[in-house]
C-alpha cells in the first residue's frame, strides 16, 4: 500500500489515546509537543503520565474504553495490545471517519507514523509503510547523525530572511535564485564553527548586491544562539 505523506495542524485540535503505558506516552509526548489537546483512557497510567495529568497538561478519563468515547475526536491513537479494545475503537472510528492509530497493527491503521528526526521547526520522517519499524529506525538513528542542531539554526535564518525578500515583490524565479546564493555550501559549517561574523558578511553581500536593505540583519542575528 502507498501511504500519503502529510503534516497535520493539531494546534488545539482533540486527540484521544486509548491505553496509558509505554507506549502512549511516547505518543502522546509527541501531540502535546505539536499543540494537540490530549484525552487519555486508560483504568492506569504511568508515573510521567501521571504528573501531566494532574498538572493539567492531558485529561484522563479513568476507565475502559467505552462506545462513545471517540465523541469530537480529531484523530486517535489506540496504544493497547488487547484486540476486543482495537477492534471496538477501529469500528467506532471507521464509523465516524475519524483518522486512527493502532500500535504495532497497520491493517486497523488509517494512518501510520513514520519514524521522525526534529531538529527546531525542521522534520524528516521515514516511513516504511508499516513492513519494518525496526529498519525504520535504524534509517532514524542514522539521520539523528547526518542532521544536527546547525539545521535548526540555518531553517531560522532562512524563515526569517523569506518575508523579507517576498516583500520586495520580485518575480518568483528572482526569488528563488537569490535564496539559491544566500544557502551557500558552506552556512551549515559556519553556523558549527560559530562564525557569525562571516554569516552575516555573506547575507548582507547579498542583499546589498540585490539592493535590498539589510537592516534585517539584526533580526537574523537574534536567530544565532551565542550572538556575534
Amino acid at each position: 500500500m502507498q501511504y500519503f505523506p502529510i503534516s497535520l495542524d493539531m494546534n488545539g485540535r482533540q486527540c484521544i489515546v486509548i491505553g496509558g503505558g509505554r507506549v502512549a506516552a511516547r505518543k502522546i509526548k509527541s501531540l502535546l509537543a505539536c499543540g494537540g489537546k490530549v484525552t487519555v483512557i486508560s483504568p492506569d497510567l504511568t508515573p510521567e503520565l501521571e504528573k501531566l495529568s494532574l498538572a493539567g497538561t492531558l485529561s484522563w478519563k479513568k476507565n475502559s474504553f467505552q462506545e462513545g468515547d471517540l465523541n469530537g475526536a480529531f484523530l486517535v491513537i489506540a496504544a493497547t495490545d488487547d484486540p476486543d479494545v482495537q477492534k471496538k475503537v477501529h469500528e467506532e472510528a471507521e464509523h465516524h471517519n475519524i483518522m486512527l492509530n493502532v500500535a504495532d497493527v497497520p491493517e486497523r491503521c488509517s494512518f501510520i507514523l513514520p519514524a521522525t528526526v526534529r531538529r527546531g521547526d525542521l522534520t524528516v520522517s521515514v516511513s516504511t509503510a508499516g513492513k519494518s519499524p525496526a529498519l525504520a529506525k535504524k534509517l532514524r538513528q542514522a539521520l539523528e547523525k547526518q542532521f544536527g542542531h546547525e539545521y535548526a539554526v540555518c531553517l531560522n535564518i532562512m524563515g526569517t530572511l523569506r518575508p523579507v525578500v517576498l516583500g520586495c515583490n520580485r518575480s518568483q524565479k528572482e526569488n528563488e535564485a537569490l535564496f539559491e546564493r544566500i544557502l551557500d555550501s558552506d552556512m551549515l559549517a559556519w553556523i558549527r564553527e560559530k562564525n557569525w561574523e562571516r554569516m552575516s558578511g555573506h547575507i548582507r553581500e547579498i542583499l546589498q548586491s540585490e539592493g535590498i536593505d539589510p537592516g534585517c540583519l539584526d533580526t537574523i542575528e537574534e536567530c544565532f544562539p551565542e550572538g556575534l
